[in-house]
């Protein structure tokens, strides 16, 4: 009987173990015909025409407004983060790198700890990706800024660059003998940084080829491939001379590195998540290291490309400013602080006291590199009063916060009159709008191209002080004038569109900059805030357009400066045949 019943157990146990195997194939088959039968990512093609055809229907505004109004409604704390990186098939999806990045305490001084992300990347790799931004094929993991700077409207054809359109040019042979290599090395310590260029671009090193990159249009060209090694050489090449920069409210320093480089350093002065005191008048808030970098990449993810390049360092305050600094007046506000931070506060209008120093923790001091641009006595400037400057006064107020019909007198005056002047100024406005910059009392123009040109976007280190609120009135421009681009307002739309989201390409493009590895450069509440005041920008454009067809019946000609002509023709350039 035992013998019977442990023949049966073994008999009961060998028909599972089959039926295991069995069930285990059957799946194993199943499995293999799902993830062969793969969903076909759409083409490119397909994808922008959808996209362009969507900017130019002439209801988009009208259509999205609710989409718009109630996304701005949504509490900042409840809308979901997206990473940046998004796949052809729809879903968003971390890439590796994202996947493994750890949060972790950052030790940043005697007594001092930070909390930032600090991922796989180190300060050479990242830089190295910084600008370059190479397109990859859609469905390879494309990140959103990636898919916005592919898009045809940043692609689109432009007219040659005449050689009167260019800034500075290399003098011809027959007008300057050939020099010697030999000649531009530096003065400082020969050996591993030092200069070795001639009249080759090739051997120009990045400074000296964004100074010949600028033309009439515009700082640096769409995708410039001198981007990542100027961004290296700001972060990472070695700082000769250090000295206070004259003029100006607050503390900036000049730092000159071996190949004859010069950048304006503007030192951390404010945590990131730190609002602006709202008991501070605008002309008496701290300028901020990363509203300068921050104000770089929005320049350039809204196509404007008129903010000098900007990167953030880590900065020795001791190696890399006290013991090299020539400038006697900085070398004597130096002093260490009760928990041996070593500080400085330099000589300044506002904020330069031992109450309001820049310290080190202990020694590194976060900070925001800008690429000088041409010396004054090669390329003069010219400095612009803004019809729209305040009043800066605690009491007084402007003509324009009183006068509603303001514009009608800043467009017959020169040179806003005629040309692309007033234009240009409200794409300035937008830019200021986003970023929260009140700050904006003159712009510069370089006196080579007279009335036509660009306008130089500097000194954006007052943006991005609060999140929690808007400044309506720094759209009173836009609000009184009623005209924009229609390449700015074709930009802004597809900024507005969930898979180019402005706050995610802006999430994403400073996440290249190398002080991403300290902490991200705006917090979330920063990068909702963008997204918030886009929305009101389209609706301020909407009412324009609303208030011109009933007065007009249809038409937007005086709303809508048309600079691209040949969009139409663009779209059909990318429809598929059939």
């Amino acid at each position: 009987m035992r013998w019977y019943t442990r023949r049966r157990s073994r008999t009961v146990c060998l028909s599972l173990v089959v039926a295991s195997l069995s069930l285990h194939l059957l799946l194993t088959v199943l499995s293999r015909s799902v993830y062969q039968n793969h969903c076909d990512a759409p083409s490119p093609r397909q994808t922008h025409l959808h996209t362009l055809r969507a900017l130019v229907d002439t209801n988009y505004t009208s259509r999205m407004s609710d989409n718009h109004a109630s996304y701005a409604k949504t509490p900042p704390g409840t809308r979901k983060v997206n990473s940046s990186h998004m796949d052809s098939n729809g879903p968003q999806k971390m890439s590796e790198k994202d996947a493994v990045t750890t949060k972790m305490a950052v030790k940043v001084g005697h007594g001092h700890k930070a909390e930032g992300p600090v991922d796989s990347l180190t300060m050479t790799e990242r830089v190295g990706k910084f600008g370059s931004m190479g397109i990859k094929p859609m469905g390879s993991g494309m990140s959103k800024l990636e898919a916005l700077f592919s898009h045809p409207l940043y692609n689109m054809p432009t007219p040659p660059i005449h050689e009167d359109d260019w800034l500075l040019k290399v003098k011809p042979k027959g007008k300057a003998r050939e020099t010697s290599t030999q000649m531009w090395v530096s003065d400082s310590d020969i050996g591993d940084d030092s200069a070795h260029w001639n009249r080759s671009s090739d051997s120009h090193p990045p400074w000296l080829r964004f100074h010949l990159g600028i033309s009439r249009w515009q700082l640096y060209p769409h995708l410039d491939p001198n981007m990542a090694p100027l961004a290296q050489q700001l972060s990472t090449h070695r700082i000769v001379s250090a000295v206070q920069k004259s003029g100006g409210t607050q503390l900036k320093l000049v730092m000159s590195f071996p190949n004859y480089g010069q950048a304006i350093l503007k030192p951390m002065k404010q945590e990131r998540d730190e609002e602006t005191n709202f008991n501070l008048y605008y002309f008496s808030d701290f300028e901020r290291h990363n509203a300068e970098i921050a104000a770089f990449h929005l320049d350039r993810v809204l196509g404007y490309r008129r903010i000098p390049p900007a990167v953030g360092r880590l900065v020795d305050v001791v190696t890399e400013i006290k013991d090299i600094t020539t400038d006697h007046k900085l070398a004597r506000t130096f002093f260490t602080s009760p928990v041996n931070n070593v500080c400085f506060y330099g000589q300044c209008s506002y904020y330069c006291s031992t109450e309001h120093a820049v310290c080190g923790r202990p020694q590194n001091l976060e900070a925001s590199l800008a690429m000088m641009l041409p010396d004054t006595s090669l390329a003069t400037r010219r400095s612009w009063r803004s019809p729209w400057k305040r009043s800066y006064s605690r009491s007084k107020l402007a003509v324009w916060e009183k006068d509603p019909d303001y514009c009608d007198t800043v467009k017959k005056t020169p040179p806003y009159n005629k040309g692309t002047r007033l234009v240009d100024l409200i794409d300035m406005t937008i830019l200021d709008f986003l970023m929260g910059n009140m700050d904006r009392h003159h712009y510069e123009t370089f006196d080579k191209f007279g009335n036509n040109t660009f306008l130089l976007h500097l000194d954006n280190g007052r943006a991005f002080g609060r999140h929690s609120t808007d400044e309506p009135s720094i759209l009173t421009p836009l609000e009184q004038c009623c005209r924009i681009r229609r390449s700015t307002l074709l930009h802004l739309r597809l900024l507005s569109l969930p898979q180019y989201r402005l706050s995610d390409v802006m999430r994403d493009s400073l996440s290249h900059d190398p002080l991403f590895s300290v902490a991200p450069l705006l917090s979330e509440l920063h990068l909702s805030a963008l997204d918030r005041r886009l929305v009101t920008v389209l609706q301020t454009v909407s009412r324009c357009q609303e208030r011109q067809r009933s007065r007009h019946g249809e038409g937007d000609d005086d709303v809508i400066y048309d600079d691209v002509t040949d969009y139409e023709t663009l779209v059909k350039h990318v429809t598929p045949a059939g």
